[in-house]
């Protein structure tokens, strides 16, 4: 899936902006599995199907953990399944909260996974770098460091196992030591890189007024359409939900609001707002199938 990365910054940044913050606020069960399906298929168009076991390794023990300590601490319903030994009640109203807190969470998960692979670092500079220039640095390098921490820790841990300094295996200490020394090497590394790209950036003027700066980004017809129907879609999806279009309420008893032709509505709103990147990128298949076709 490569299509939604090529469009303009402002584009890409609006849809995750509106769709994290929708998945964050409404818990309503519809709400949490359009989020969490479309959230989990533009992961996977992103970076494979190999993103599926990975999704699924932190999801799915997520889910099974909020089941068991919510109801543990939560004792808020009506519904009593069963009593605890301690004597607190085990309430359907709490195990269902629990559940959909889990999806709530993986569902934000897997937009900000699309997130890091669609809005680069350079896309974030390019749109706040005038605006605020200090922080979008630090906040784009908060972003990147991660996947890049994750990437060179197997790069030191592969070179330490080379010298004999391996955490698989030894004694409990020997192994101890080894991951200090790894975790040593990591923490000069993440130090000297950030002082290191704090010294380029000066070096270049980054931050000082009136300084322009070269952009391969251009705004066309193809995201304004984008941006409009993402801005409507995402409008919509805001004043259904400050009128109570899509409320649902756990305690004492779970209540959902009546279903109604603009609840109705609502729902399809977020569900279009979701599934824009999976759209264009449907589109775009299809072109190239018969660009394909016709030569």
């Amino acid at each position: 899936m490569n299509e939604f990365k090529t469009y303009h910054p402002i584009v890409n940044f609006t849809y995750f902006v509106l769709v994290i913050g929708f998945s964050c606020f409404f818990l309503h069960p519809v709400c949490l599995g359009i989020s969490l399906t479309s959230g989990f298929i533009c992961s996977v168009m992103l970076k494979g199907k190999a993103q599926i076991r990975k999704n699924l390794l932190y999801m799915l023990p997520m889910a099974l953990m909020a089941a068991l300590f919510n109801p543990a601490f939560n004792h808020e319903g009506v519904t009593v399944l069963h009593y605890l030994p301690n004597g607190n009640p085990l309430t359907l109203e709490s195990v269902a909260y629990g559940l959909c807190a889990a999806l709530m969470i993986a569902g934000v998960i897997c937009h900000f996974s699309c997130y890091n692979e669609v809005m680069t670092s350079d896309k974030f500079i390019y749109l706040f770098g005038k605006i605020i220039p200090g922080l979008s640095l630090i906040f784009s390098m908060t972003l990147r460091f991660v996947p890049r921490f994750s990437h060179q820790l197997k790069v030191v841990a592969g070179a330490q196992k080379c010298l004999g300094r391996d955490v698989s295996s030894g004694s409990l200490i020997k192994r101890a030591k080894h991951g200090l020394s790894i975790l040593s090497v990591m923490t000069t590394w993440a130090l000297e890189n950030a002082i290191e790209t704090a010294d380029s950036m000066k070096a270049r003027g980054y931050g000082i007024p009136g300084r322009t700066a070269f952009s391969i980004f251009t705004f066309d017809k193809r995201d304004a359409k984008a941006l409009v129907c993402i801005l409507l879609s995402g409008i919509y999806t805001l004043i259904g939900g400050i009128m109570g279009g899509m409320s649902f309420s756990f305690f004492p008893t779970m209540k959902s609001v009546e279903i109604s032709p603009f609840g109705a509505s609502v729902f399809l709103a977020y569900f279009l707002l979701c599934i824009c990147p999976i759209v264009i990128e449907i589109q775009e298949v299809r072109r190239w199938k018969a660009y394909a076709l016709k030569m």
